[in-house]
């Protein structure tokens, strides 16, 4: 939990435990260094060192100002492989020394969604950075050295799990790997569409060849398809523009899992899936995109979003992924590149996911 200067302190005297990382001032998102505060270790808290910290699109999008940012803003959803310094009381589950993780997550008001495993669908949820928090000070996230958080928002990080490339799994692989779940597109021998290869595109493909399903991946760009093909093992690679291509693989996919986050057209997707086939999208295009109906009664097809998960099944992702040794793509990165690593992010220049290593260059 992190705070700013609500109460007329800074956010560096505001709570007990001091703090450094990294903040974005204002909606230019340049990132500097800052220093803060933690609030003390309660009963039920884990406070951890931070080795690893992912970034993700939503760090650039909220240090550019989401809408309701605040600032000073540290960034950081996906927090890996950090050391458990100490624990509450009444903590059970974790110890001092334990390999733990985070993710998008570190509180709630309480509700049914949560009682349920689905934090993740809490209307009154707080997030790790940029959130209110139940002290009404403002949660900071985890491009810094210590986090303190409940022990029923820390994830354990499987022995055999990467270090360094598991952390966008926390926020990436469960967004991907929960909707395969859910709409049941894991199955062996399932054929599924993977729109398009980019951070969360080739973390789907990865799970779903992991689970055993054959694997499509559909890019409007040709060049992609060395990628896809030698480098990942794609089944098929698909150039959307292609009309042809297109054509001819109308109606042979189960499912597809669309991670596009600018406006694009679904009726050349929807034309790809068998009947009583689903489109899942996790992308979140800022404006809406047009929904052809007349396809989707014909086939009984369904679209469907998803976001993240709950913290059980984000376990079991995370276990999934140490069991078929699943590892993201990623470059790892110097504290101090951050704001050129937003720029390349801002380009797409990366493949697929950076990665701060807190732990040595903080």
């Amino acid at each position: 939990r992190g705070s700013m200067a609500t109460n007329g302190k800074s956010p560096e005297q505001e709570h007990p435990k001091k703090a450094f990382g990294w903040a974005a001032r204002d909606s230019s998102s340049v990132l500097s260094p800052l220093k803060f505060s933690r609030t003390e270790t309660g009963e039920t808290d884990v406070t951890f060192k931070l080795l690893y910290c992912g970034i993700c699109h939503s760090d650039l999008h909220m240090a550019k100002n989401w809408g309701f940012s605040i600032y000073p803003l540290v960034p950081g959803y996906v927090l890996q492989s950090n050391i458990v310094t100490e624990v509450g009381s009444k903590v059970q589950r974790f110890k001092v020394g334990d390999k733990v993780g985070m993710g998008c997550l570190v509180g709630c008001h309480s509700c049914n969604n949560c009682a349920n495993d689905l934090e993740n669908y809490c209307s009154k949820t707080i997030l790790t950075y940029g959130a209110k928090d139940r002290d009404e000070t403002i949660t900071y996230g985890g491009y810094s050295d210590i986090m303190v958080a409940h022990e029923h928002f820390i994830l354990r990080i499987p022995k055999n799990l990467s270090l360094d490339a598991g952390a966008p799994l926390l926020c990436g692989g469960i967004t991907v790997h929960s909707p395969l779940n859910y709409y049941g597109l894991d199955k062996p021998g399932m054929h599924l569409g993977v729109v398009v290869l980019g951070g969360l595109g080739h973390m789907a493909f990865k799970f779903a060849k992991a689970m055993g399903v054959n694997v499509t991946v559909i890019s409007t760009s040709p060049n992609k398809k060395k990628e896809a093909i030698e480098h990942l093992g794609a089944d098929s690679f698909l150039v959307s523009r292609d009309q042809d291509q297109m054509q001819a693989a109308i109606g042979t996919l189960d499912g597809i899992i669309d991670t596009v986050s600018a406006q694009h057209p679904l009726l050349p997707l929807i034309s790809l899936l068998k009947p009583h086939g689903k489109l899942v999208t996790v992308g979140a295009p800022e404006k809406p995109l047009e929904l052809p109906v007349f396809p989707l009664l014909l086939g009984r097809k369904l679209i469907g979003g998803s976001n993240i998960g709950g913290l059980k099944e984000t376990q079991e992702m995370l276990d999934f992924a140490a069991t078929h040794n699943i590892k993201v793509d990623i470059e790892v990165i110097r504290m101090d590149y951050l704001n050129t690593a937003m720029e390349r992010l801002l380009k797409a220049d990366v493949r697929y996911r950076f990665v701060i290593d807190i732990g040595n260059t903080m």
